[in-house]
């Protein structure tokens, strides 16, 4: 490379952390100690008519509003720019440049809008900004239309163009693939620029690949203060400093970096994360958006197993953009496996003839009414149920799983060798590679109230209640209170992964439950918030 540049997008990138609401003072602090430090560019954040003007944001809706942040700053090394995502801000949002401080604009845009959004880079260079042209999600192009739309950009004369890794799924192959293609078919002169994020946790490793190339350009690479970012995060600035100043002769002043991550940065971190995730592994394993697997994850009823069988399917054409009535479809055919089940009741029905019945649930009262329970199970002999859970405390007759993640989770304990329990599953856990006893249709027994829809208490109750029984006696169904924690015995926590209001549901689940007494009486043998 002819020369190396680093381009900080803290305050641009790492908004999406926090809403871009940084607080003047850091935004002046992590500008002054960028510029000391001997950054080459500084990215001051979105210009987006959207928004309104706040002096404490790096969101504003033109760049007038932005001046406040240079009021009293000198700048003495870096070049200023400002993004914008294309469509969010007009032209005339942009005072000519002797007007203002900022030095030039990067454009990001999506395929579909790229003529437009080259025609707006023409119109921005005119009010003389230096002009950086951001083509994001960058694997949706094919290589045939990557050379297109450069020989459009080359009309332009552009300062520079990125390779924009919007999702993070570049590895080093298809990276120096992309930036060969820009190398060849850019007009000399223009910088080639690389955006990364780190779903893979390779945007500090590729960056350091590309300043290996052997090639004339001059390379620009992104990076922000401790990789602060959407999603999975970027490259870290301070890290690309030290690599340049150890390699390649540069001066970064690292002190200065370390200064604003401990002092503007830490702060943020500690108010929420970003870096690498299962969620954006998934997704860059998949080359889909994010939003798929947080949506999906969010239903808080999949395996992983099950969330990557559902990526899957969502066909190549649309991955990287979120269309949410996609993904619901997706989801609702999963839960929609019906099976014929008749059989299944007619064989439970048969397996449980003349025996007590005993459903325990895991709540914490299993624990604390160990004895009485056990006592139970010695003077009774029922055939014992366990809902989602297996304990050694108890030993079933069989086990239910109305929950695709439950599933997954005591998979082993399920199956192992030296267990020797009854299986019974709801038609949407579809990745059964290991026999198990009874199937129900999932759709027949959810409940209409979203918040206990998919209950698997309720949902084995109705199994229950339709094969006709008398009564059901219930453990550990003891009910909700506002420390999720404390709702389940201590083996069972481990396991948790809702933490939403959970108070919600216990006047639903009282509703459900007189419905289902209806049919079946109901005997609780430990403490229930249920049993009015």
């Amino acid at each position: 490379m002819q020369s190396i540049r680093i381009l900080d997008c803290t305050l641009r990138d790492g908004g999406f952390i926090n809403e871009w609401n940084f607080g003047i003072g850091s935004i002046k602090s992590i500008i002054s100690r960028l510029d000391k430090a001997g950054i080459d560019i500084i990215e001051v954040g979105f210009l987006d008519k959207r928004r309104e003007a706040d002096i404490n944001r790096t969101i504003q809706p033109n760049t007038a509003s932005y001046q406040p942040v240079f009021d009293n700053l000198k700048i003495s090394n870096a070049m200023i720019v400002g993004m914008i995502d294309f469509g969010t801000c007009d032209i005339e949002a942009l005072a000519d440049k002797q007007d203002t401080s900022i030095d030039g604009i990067r454009v990001i845009f999506k395929k579909k809008d790229a003529v437009e959004a080259l025609a707006f880079c023409t119109q921005v260079k005119a009010k003389g900004y230096k002009i950086f042209v951001n083509p994001v999600s960058i694997t949706g192009y094919t290589d045939e239309e990557m050379i297109q739309l450069l020989g459009l950009i080359n009309l332009i004369e552009p300062m520079g163009v990125s390779v924009v890794d919007t999702y993070g799924l570049l590895h080093k192959k298809e990276l120096i693939h992309y930036f060969g293609l820009m190398d060849t078919h850019l007009t000399p002169g223009v910088m080639i620029g690389y955006h990364a994020h780190n779903n893979f946790q390779l945007a500090y490793a590729n960056s350091l690949e590309l300043m290996a190339l052997d090639s004339d350009r001059d390379l620009i690479i992104d990076g922000s203060l401790y990789g602060m970012g959407k999603g999975a995060g970027n490259t870290c600035t301070e890290l690309l400093a030290g690599y340049l100043n150890a390699n390649y002769g540069k001066h970064y002043v690292i002190d200065q970096l370390l200064e604003a991550i401990d002092v503007d940065i830490s702060k943020e971190y500690a108010k929420k994360y970003w870096g690498y995730s299962l969620m954006h592994f998934m997704a860059a394993s998949n080359d889909c958006h994010p939003d798929y697997v947080s949506t999906l994850i969010k239903k808080k009823t999949l395996s992983v197993q099950a969330i990557n069988g559902l990526l899957s399917k969502l066909g190549p054409g649309g991955k990287l953009t979120f269309k949410k009535d996609l993904v619901e479809s997706l989801y609702q055919d999963y839960q929609d496996n019906a099976v014929d089940d008749a059989a299944a009741y007619a064989g439970l029905r048969d397996r449980l003839q003349g025996r007590s019945i005993l459903l325990v649930a895991p709540g914490k009262s299993i624990r604390e009414h160990g004895d009485l329970l056990q006592q139970f199970i010695r003077e009774k002999n029922p055939m014992v149920f366990t809902v989602n859970f297996l304990t050694e405390d108890i030993t079933p007759d069989f086990v239910f799983m109305g929950n695709a993640k439950r599933y997954s989770q005591f998979y082993d304990s399920i199956h192992h060798k030296d267990m020797s329990v009854g299986v019974i599953c709801t038609s949407n856990i579809s990745e059964l590679d290991q026999a198990v006893d009874f199937t129900f249709n999932f759709n027949a027994l959810v409940q209409e109230n979203p918040l206990i829809r998919d209950n698997p208490a309720l949902m084995l109750l109705r199994i229950l209640a339709k094969l006709g029984l008398k009564e059901v006696h219930i453990a550990g169904l003891d009910g909700y209170t506002a420390d999720n924690t404390t709702n389940y015995f201590n083996e069972y926590i481990q396991f948790l992964y809702c933490d939403d209001n959970v108070l919600l549901r216990n006047d639903a689940m009282v509703e459900a439950l007189k419905t289902i007494q209806e049919k079946v009486a109901l005997r609780f043998l430990t403490p229930s918030l249920y049993n009015r």
